[in-house]
């Protein structure tokens, strides 16, 4: 599937919410329930193999994932952290290997796990590498201020966000709890697609979507939630009772997986 397919669905009528997996098996069943596009989690990437997210650690883990997930009929966006590397070569590299598969976009980061902010300059380096090696994929670039809480203002997040569109970026994504007038002000103050991630507690898709957002992400809330099912459930059952919710059949999971080896 095409890396222009997907930069099309930021301009579409609706924004694309995209939901992230952590796995093939998630990911097949989203594409099972009708999502055209599908993305990753680095925090259930990470978690899965008990790891930390964000410590540039699970590079090889994120590239097989990528690979697994480039076979099914969708579109893909890897989640690469910070780009596992500072050395822009390296990075560009990684995104050249993830794109050979089919994967269509990628989601780098400027945050650290130290909880400070990248240089810019040099993040527009890795971001300006990415693209000069990849031109057609999409590039969303994360700004952490509003996540990490450092210079959380729109005036800083937009100072960051323009340098990474100049350097390339076909996206920015603000994260974090961020209200309506925030919103509105990246928004029109960002010249690519603007991307946010859906709170359950925060605005709604609807409201997101009067204010301008062009992309909502789920983040990591579906592991998470897949987890605290799986732990509900297997509550139920030691205390005797049936759990409620309806888990797809053993035949369900492996007519998935056999699409593999057909």
């Amino acid at each position: 599937m095409s890396a222009r397919a997907f930069h099309d669905l930021h301009a579409a009528a609706q924004p694309l919410v995209l939901p992230n997996a952590w796995d093939y098996v998630s990911a097949a069943l989203l594409v099972d329930a009708g999502f055209a596009a599908i993305g990753t989690t680095s925090l259930g990437v990470a978690a899965a193999r008990g790891l930390p997210d964000g410590h540039g650690i699970t590079r090889q883990a994120t590239l097989e994932l990528g690979h697994l997930l480039a076979s099914l009929p969708c579109l893909v966006s890897v989640d690469i952290e910070g780009g596992f590397s500072d050395d822009p070569g390296q990075v560009a590299d990684l995104v050249e290997e993830l794109a050979s598969s089919g994967v269509v976009g990628v989601n780098i980061e400027d945050g650290r796990a130290d909880g400070t902010l990248a240089d810019p300059t040099r993040q527009s380096g890795l971001i300006a590498a990415v693209k000069t090696r990849v031109p057609d994929l999409f590039v969303n670039a994360r700004v952490d201020n509003y996540w990490l809480s450092v210079e959380a203002d729109v005036g800083a997040t937009l100072a960051r966000a323009r340098r990474y569109v100049d350097a390339g970026a076909d996206g920015v994504f603000v994260p974090g709890r961020l209200d309506a007038a925030t919103v509105e002000a990246l928004v029109a103050g960002t010249a690519v697609p603007l991307n946010v991630l859906y709170l359950p507690d925060g605005l709604g898709t609807g409201e997101l979507a009067g204010l301008g957002v062009r992309r909502i992400s789920t983040g990591s809330l579906l592991f998470r939630t897949a987890v605290a099912a799986a732990v509900r459930a297997a509550r139920t059952v030691r205390d005797g009772g049936t759990p409620s919710e309806r888990a797809p059949g053993y035949a369900d999971i492996q007519r998935l997986c056999d699409r593999k080896v057909c």
